[in-house]
């Protein structure tokens, strides 16, 4: 169970994909799901057990799917690639900044579930209903309190690479084709906006950045934050708040959450039906089902989300409850990150990165 601190509490650069990546991604399954009636359903949301977990439990309900899983950023891009030949039929996981830019490329299709009534169409698409809220999560900065005590820990993120203590003490993740990298980057440069800055953003902002991923162990691909920490190969990384409570279990760690005073990046997870699919009811059938009180309930208890359904979040473990009600909200605007994360993302990786 964490431990709250008492302290502080047009990607149209989604870059042209190439052909290649649309036909990839287990292609022969794809075939075989289209003959046989599978449904096919992108996500970015299919780890530490969540593919299977969905796959078992439709199956329950009487459908066949088949779980595809990608980055947030590369599975905007096999959609988009894919727009004039849809392989996928449902997509959801990725956050309202993806779900956009597939909206303003019609690449997803309105449909109002039967649950619509349970969650704030404000969190998902108010205006048009394209895409609608599944589960919020923030994006925190973890440590192990077994190890780290609070009081060594930072109050403020920009600790981590400014004082010498704790330099290459913490991870980076440099895998910025995934969403929570890309959020990571996005509060990083939010607040420093400058229309006279480079790509919109002063040379305080950039300086920042700099700092934090030359200051920062980078993530071993394949390697858990949570092994590092109990090896004490890094004392602090992030993560998505729905994955500590099943870390502190498996590694028996307790954790801790640097809270800044501005906040941390929150991002809410959205379903949509992909525009040309073939089997549009069963699409429709999968999302009345997985977006459900019911089943909504049953994925907060199993993997320690938040939902945003009401009636499925009474059921959430109330430590998942306390913990996301305790962290402020990072003011970020996301239309102005939309426009241009696509060009961060170049100069991070051109510039930056180790």
């Amino acid at each position: 169970m964490y431990k709250q601190p008492t302290k502080f509490a047009s990607i149209a650069a989604v870059i042209s994909l190439s052909l290649a990546l649309a036909s990839c991604g287990g292609g022969e399954g794809e075939a075989e799901g289209e003959a046989s009636g599978t449904l096919i359903v992108y996500t970015n949301s299919n780890s530490d057990g969540r593919g299977e977990w969905i796959t078992e439990q439709a199956t329950e309900a009487g459908m066949t799917i088949e779980i595809v899983g990608l980055g947030g950023a590369d599975l905007t891009n096999r959609i988009l690639a894919e727009k004039n030949n849809p392989v996928g039929d449902v997509v959801f996981g990725l956050n309202n900044m993806f779900f956009e830019t597939l909206k303003s490329e019609e690449v997803i299709t309105a449909y109002e579930p039967s649950w619509s009534g349970e969650v704030d169409q404000e969190s998902g698409d108010p205006d048009d209903g394209a895409f609608w809220p599944l589960v919020e999560q923030a994006i925190v900065t973890v440590y192990d309190t077994n190890t780290t005590p609070e009081s060594d820990a930072p109050e403020e993120l920009d600790d981590l690479w400014s004082d010498e203590q704790y330099q290459g003490r913490y991870e980076v993740n440099t895998a910025l084709g995934e969403a929570t990298p890309q959020l990571v980057l996005a509060g990083l440069l939010a607040g420093y906006e400058d229309p006279d800055g480079d790509l919109g953003i002063s040379d305080e902002g950039w300086t920042r950045v700099e700092s934090y991923f030359a200051n920062g162990s980078p993530a071993v691909e394949g390697t858990d934050l949570y092994a590092r920490l109990t090896r004490d190969e890094v004392d602090y990384g992030v993560i998505p708040s729905s994955g500590i409570t099943s870390r502190d279990a498996e590694y028996g760690t307790a954790t801790g959450v640097i809270s800044p005073e501005a906040g941390v990046p929150y991002v809410t997870e959205q379903i949509s039906v992909i525009t040309g699919t073939a089997k549009q009811d069963a699409a429709e059938e999968f999302i009345d089902w997985f977006g459900s009180s019911e089943v909504q309930a049953e994925f907060a208890a199993e993997f320690s989300s938040y939902p945003v359904n009401e009636t499925a979040r009474s059921e959430a473990l109330p430590e998942v409850i306390e913990l996301v009600d305790s962290l402020p909200k990072q003011d970020i605007d996301f239309g102005f990150v939309r426009e241009n994360i696509s060009q961060w993302v170049e100069k991070t990786e051109l510039e930056y990165l180790p």
